[in-house]
């Protein structure tokens, strides 16, 4: 993601493996921009989010003549650098890159780079295996067949013959003719090596050696929103095989999970849509209900009691909720005084974004409050999970450096705000694989992860043991 808020730390000159490398800060002049926060030209600034897993982003730009027309950009970086590589990061059908100029402080462009006119095509391999015949729709929670796209990404690792000294800005210039297919750039970097510039998955190193996650045994059910008891030995999911959903629970004796049943009517009482969002002792928060816009209903409700006791005790209602989409997606804190939500409204970084919001004294809730842009893409952020120390934060999205769709991440609030979290940590290839991977719950009690894993459209619940020391930190 383009992380304004960390953007002296981004732009700032730095050192990998042995490379000084810069990422383009700044726009100077470019030939088209369709405008919007997804796929606008400002999406080409900032460190690679749309690779290693190549492919359509939102987090990229896509130029008005990106099937057979011409365009330029010229982007500046933050510190003057000598430059031996430019890199131009292509996510869908590389090979347009035809002349790189570069400009040492003069303020003229100097040609140092151009096609060769006997070029061959060096496509981008992803070291990641990724499944792109399915994605998870929000609309319906379900699998759902994805349109076949043309992807072909690559990085234009451009070697000058002469290193250049005291560069601040590059100009690239593209023939979008020379390739089929929609175009689109990710981002555009500087080094002064020729060692090939890469694009990096933001992970950590406690989550390189879980092991492999194990699938739930359900007996044919198509999972999603999976959900714990605070003590960890209740399972409850929405089953949707059937027109109506319904939500099924597993009981867990001496480790080992038992066959799915149907729940009690009560939290099965709506004709079309049941999912849990948050179960406790003697309460629990519920989604799937219709709700008329304009009066602050969100299509939850609390329900209170115990077992087949357990009943409708208040609609859950937001001042001024207003989504654009027809579902969302919900965490709330144990004491009930926090929510986030998954929705997209007008003040969206692209897609659906994370929103919390604080319970007033009256039992409803003030108005939602973007949560930044830190953890917020021009794509799609959902599936929040707070945990119980109100400050670590686990979520789903596909607007981040991942495995090939949407991915798990885990990101740490800063200060009392709710605005402030820390840069989202992937949690690693053993979690999340080249399909969609999301709706994760954590049993803190057993240092166990669930979460929703698709396999060929296939659902499952899949969970891997996870050391609550490795995930929560302090």
């Amino acid at each position: 993601m383009k992380n304004n808020i960390l953007f002296l730390s981004l732009m700032a000159v730095f050192s990998v493996h042995g490379q000084q490398v810069q990422w383009a800060g700044k726009l100077i002049k470019f030939s088209s921009d369709l405008g919007g926060k997804q796929h606008g030209i400002k999406r080409i600034l900032g460190k690679p989010d749309a690779f290693p897993q190549g492919g359509p982003s939102a987090n990229a730009w896509m130029p008005k003549n990106a099937l057979d027309g011409n365009e330029t950009v010229e982007v500046g970086f933050e510190t003057p650098q000598t430059v031996k590589q430019v890199a131009v990061f292509e996510n869908m059908n590389a090979g347009c890159v035809v002349r790189i100029a570069v400009d040492d402080g003069s303020g003229k462009y100097k040609t140092v780079w151009s096609r060769d006119i006997n070029w061959r095509r060096n496509l981008y391999t992803s070291q990641f295996p990724a499944d792109r015949k399915y994605y998870y729709n929000r609309k319906r929670r379900k699998i759902q067949s994805a349109p076949e796209v043309d992807v072909n990404p690559g990085i234009e690792h451009a070697i000058l013959d002469q290193a250049v000294a005291h560069v601040v800005a590059v100009r690239v210039d593209f023939s979008f003719a020379l390739v089929p297919g929609q175009k689109q750039v990710d981002a555009i970097g500087i080094s002064d090596s020729e060692t090939p510039m890469e694009a990096s998955i933001h992970s950590a190193q406690e989550f390189a050696s879980l092991p492999r996650p194990e699938k739930l045994d359900l007996g044919g059910l198509m999972p999603s929103n999976p959900i714990l008891n605070p003590d960890g030995n209740k399972l409850y999911f929405t089953d949707f095989t059937n027109p109506k959903e319904v939500i099924y629970s597993c009981i867990k004796n001496d480790g080992r999970w038992s066959a799915p049943s149907q729940e009690m009517n009560a939290l099965n009482d709506d004709d079309q849509f049941n999912y849990l969002y948050g179960i406790h002792d003697n309460w629990a928060l519920k989604g799937g209900k219709s709700y008329s816009r304009g009066t602050g209903e969100t299509g939850y409700a609390f329900y209170g009691g115990q077992g087949d006791a357990m009943a409708v005790s208040g609609i859950l209602k937001v001042a001024a909720y207003n989504n654009y989409d027809d579902t969302s997606e919900l965490t709330i804190s144990a004491d009930a005084q926090t929510i986030i939500m998954g929705i997209e409204t007008d003040m969206t970084q692209g897609g659906a974004d994370l929103y919390f919001s604080n319970r007033k004294e009256d039992g409803s809730y003030g108005f939602l409050q973007n949560m930044g842009k830190a953890i917020n893409s021009a794509a799609d952020e959902s599936m929040p999970r707070l945990l119980s120390d109100n400050k670590t934060l686990l979520f789903s999205s596909n607007g981040f450096s991942n495995y090939g769709d949407y991915d798990i991440f885990v990101t740490y609030r800063l200060d009392d705000s709710w605005k402030n979290w820390s840069e989202p940590v992937n949690l690693g290839s053993s979690i999340n694989s080249g399909s969609f991977d999301g709706s994760p719950w954590y049993d803190e009690r057993n240092g166990e992860l669930y979460f929703i894993r698709t396999v060929d459209g296939q659902t499952g619940i899949y969970h891997v043991h996870l050391p609550k020391s490795q995930l929560m930190k302090g």
